[in-house]
């Protein structure tokens, strides 16, 4: 890894000086997608196409990330509450610009299935706010995609 991040808490997806949020619906119950999320790490790769591989460390209290294009992440999990919380923060990274990463998937019951919601709380240079700005139609729809993958993905596991 290139570099160390700040260090940020929870409050940071609502302090944070780049915000994305987006949100969407699965089929699946939430204790089923917060399952798929937290405890099957390593199958991120198989919906989330954006994640080229994903692995656990530190006896789960850690995961390391590749993202296509070669960008790497050392995370820190913030939070795991079953049925409607995973959130993890990025501690080291190789991203140029990035100063500071905090991402929350909130998980609320919606009707027999689950409305998902992404946060993706940032701060970086005046460049790196810059480019994600300009890219955030982008990670909407990558967002949108996985879930869906995932939403399928859920589907033909879950009896």
């Amino acid at each position: 890894m290139a570099r160390r991040l700040r260090t940020v808490g929870r409050d940071f997806t609502d302090s944070a000086p780049m915000r994305l949020v987006f949100a969407a619906e699965v089929s699946a119950t939430p204790d089923v997608v917060y399952r798929a999320l937290a405890d099957d790490v390593a199958s991120w790769p198989s919906w989330f196409t954006a994640v080229t591989r994903a692995t656990p460390t530190d006896g789960g209290a850690g995961r390391e990330v590749r993202l296509r294009g070669g960008v790497r992440f050392r995370e820190t999990i913030v939070a795991t509450e079953p049925g409607s919380c995973y959130a993890y923060r990025v501690d080291e990274t190789n991203a140029p610009g990035l100063r500071a990463l905090l991402e929350e998937w909130r998980l609320t019951p919606e009707g027999a299935g689950t409305r998902v919601q992404w946060t993706f709380a940032a701060d970086g240079t005046g460049l790196f706010r810059l480019v994600l700005s300009l890219g955030r139609a982008g990670v909407g729809r990558s967002f949108r995609d996985a879930v869906r993958r995932l939403d399928t993905r859920l589907a033909a596991t879950t009896p």
